[in-house]
């Protein structure tokens, strides 16, 4: 048991936990209830919640969300289509964002599927500089994918 002052008192049996915590006009509060024997401290239980949702939303804030964002292909995209594309990744990336490139197959495309890796290999090559591959090509259906990750994560201000 702690005192409200943060003194240890010791194990102390639960009712006699109880009554100092009445005696002083405070709660009772279970803190580490996995420990052996569990740590109780003596503490307005208001005051106590506040803290707790206040450590809670800090943790939430300083929190890094990590977006997905997709680029699709084809196995035919032409140069520029593809340049363009690039550049569209790279931006993504550099929000510290992650970029799923994903080359969709439709109809009889999907007998050149190494059309389709050799276009995501070169993706992954152009990007080299600013990603690194969190997810190597997959083929899932009528899709090939890879995902990208930024690999130092610097986000920017807008």
């Amino acid at each position: 048991m702690i005192d409200a002052d943060g003194e240890q008192l010791g194990v102390v049996p639960t009712a006699e936990g109880i009554k100092r915590a009445a005696e002083q006009e405070m709660d009772l509060v279970e803190i580490a209830p996995q420990a052996d024997p569990p740590v109780c401290k003596i503490i307005n239980h208001g005051k106590f919640i506040y803290e707790q949702q206040k450590r809670e939303k800090l943790q939430k804030k300083n929190q890094i969300v990590s977006i997905v964002k997709e680029i699709r292909l084809h196995p035919n995209t032409d140069t520029h289509d593809f340049d363009f594309k690039a550049r569209h990744a790279v931006n993504f990336i550099e929000e510290g964002n992650k970029v799923k490139v994903a080359v969709i197959f439709k109809g009889r495309e999907l007998a050149y599927t190494e059309h389709g890796r050799v276009l995501l290999k070169k993706f992954i090559e152009r990007l080299e500089e600013v990603a690194k591959v969190e997810q190597d090509i997959r083929f899932e259906g009528r899709t090939m994918h890879a995902i990208l990750a930024p690999t130092k994560s610097k986000k920017k201000k807008k």
